[in-house]
């Protein structure tokens, strides 16, 4: 049984977190494996333990070990793995629940505001301005996530002047909004950072945000020095099964959003698990192996936080994703329009970098690649990391914050 959690830990802390979201379906999953792995035992009890495995040579090596197999040794075996590994996972909850570490308030200064809403201002004066757009879905704090592991930060440390478009939650007015009513925002928000700059503004995107800077940049190309898109979907029905699943899922999806007004955060973080539904148990099991005073231990909760720091969408702008985007893929079709007027690659006229995790399981290649092929004067990156991995991981700065701010800083310093 593991350790009990240290109790400098718990002393003057806040409330535990509530995370992993949503906390109910990750024990689901846990205590499916578990029987999962006891539905194999009739069988092997039986005398038959090669359940029809596949020709490979992993199966044949699999059926000659377990030809000599005593049946209840194996069950007693299996049981006590199965309960170790659930108890490390509780534990590794525990764990993160009681960490000690809290995002401090972010100490940037809003360069514009409107509704829920705001721009945050990083750098000095007199660097080319580049506006961060971020996904609606998560929190904006992803671009700056710690001291060590902030593109916003690198990017100002390297001569430039960052703006982080933070979203937060919808509000009163936000509630009724769609897509275009964001873009529109967008826009604004454009409008402040160019005319506070007085010159033209690069654009980066990553995720849903590289779709929102992508309108942006063809709506507004007199106002768009550069646009790079980061793991940005554009081709909703290529390389994976998301749009299926969505689509399967239509009339619950609707009802949910009908019942309470939006899309909440659980049934997001749902979608999000059913990816990858043995992610959680991986690597809570992992965080519980590591030291909690140690710098991999609070880069884990810092990265979790954000995570299960989630924001529900506005009931128009989910029906515009789920049922535009992944279920007509209305983009790579040609068919995504914002306010009446399609929304084209080609009306793009600024130079584009798209940069795509070749291991992202959120958005495949394929669906991003799509988009390298469609944008008039794009170059486009294969990049060996994953979806948050690109933006956070220990070889961001090397794989993209470094080349991202070398290639906005040759485009926008032409302006």
């Amino acid at each position: 049984m593991p350790d009990a959690i240290p109790k400098g830990l718990m002393r003057g802390r806040p409330a535990p977190r509530l995370g992993p979201r949503p906390l109910g379906l990750h024990l689901a999953n846990q205590l499916s494996i578990l029987l999962n792995s006891r539905a194999g035992l009739p069988p092997l009890k039986a005398g038959s333990p090669p359940w029809n495995l596949p020709a490979q040579p992993a199966a044949a090596q699999l059926r000659d070990e377990l030809a000599g197999v005593d049946p209840e040794g194996f069950a007693a075996a299996l049981d006590a793995e199965s309960r170790r590994r659930i108890a490390t996972f509780l534990h590794g909850i525990r764990l993160y629940r009681a960490h000690p570490y809290r995002r401090p308030p972010s100490e940037a200064p809003v360069a514009w505001r409107a509704g829920t809403t705001k721009v945050l201002r990083y750098g000095g004066e007199g660097g080319a301005p580049v506006l961060l757009v971020p996904s609606l879905v998560n929190r904006a704090y992803i671009l700056d996530l710690s001291e060590r592991r902030s593109l916003a930060r690198y990017l100002a440390g390297r001569g430039l002047r960052p703006y982080l478009v933070d979203w937060d939650e919808p509000g009163e007015v936000e509630a009724g909004y769609d897509l275009g009513d964001y873009i529109a925002r967008l826009e604004s928000a454009l409008e402040a950072v160019a005319a506070e700059n007085r010159r033209g503004v690069g654009v980066v995107g990553y995720c849903m945000g590289g779709l929102l800077a992508l309108a942006l940049a063809a709506r507004r190309p007199d106002k768009v020095a550069a646009l790079a898109l980061l793991a940005t979907p554009w081709d909703f029905h290529a390389g994976g099964n998301h749009a299926l699943v969505i689509r399967a899922m239509a009339p619950q999806l609707s009802a949910a959003i009908a019942a309470v007004g939006h899309l909440p955060v659980d049934v997001l973080q749902a979608f999000f698990t059913s990816v990858d539904p043995t992610l959680a148990d991986r690597k809570y099991r992992g965080f519980a192996a590591l030291s909690p005073r140690s710098r991999r231990a609070e880069d884990f909760v810092v990265l979790e936080d954000w995570v299960n720091d989630g924001v529900p969408l506005a009931a128009r702008v989910a029906t515009d994703c789920l049922f535009g985007w992944y279920g007509a893929n209305q983009p790579a079709c040609g068919e995504w329009r914002v306010g009446g007027t399609p929304v084209r690659p080609e009306d793009v006229r600024a130079p584009a970098l798209v940069l795509v995790p070749e291991k992202d399981r959120l958005v495949p290649p394929q669906s991003a690649l799509a988009i390298a092929r469609t944008l008039p004067a794009a170059r486009h990156r294969l990049l060996p990391v994953g979806h948050i991995g690109m933006i956070s991981g220990r070889r961001a700065r090397t794989l993209v914050y470094g080349p991202l701010s070398k290639w906005l800083g040759a485009c926008c310093s032409a302006t």
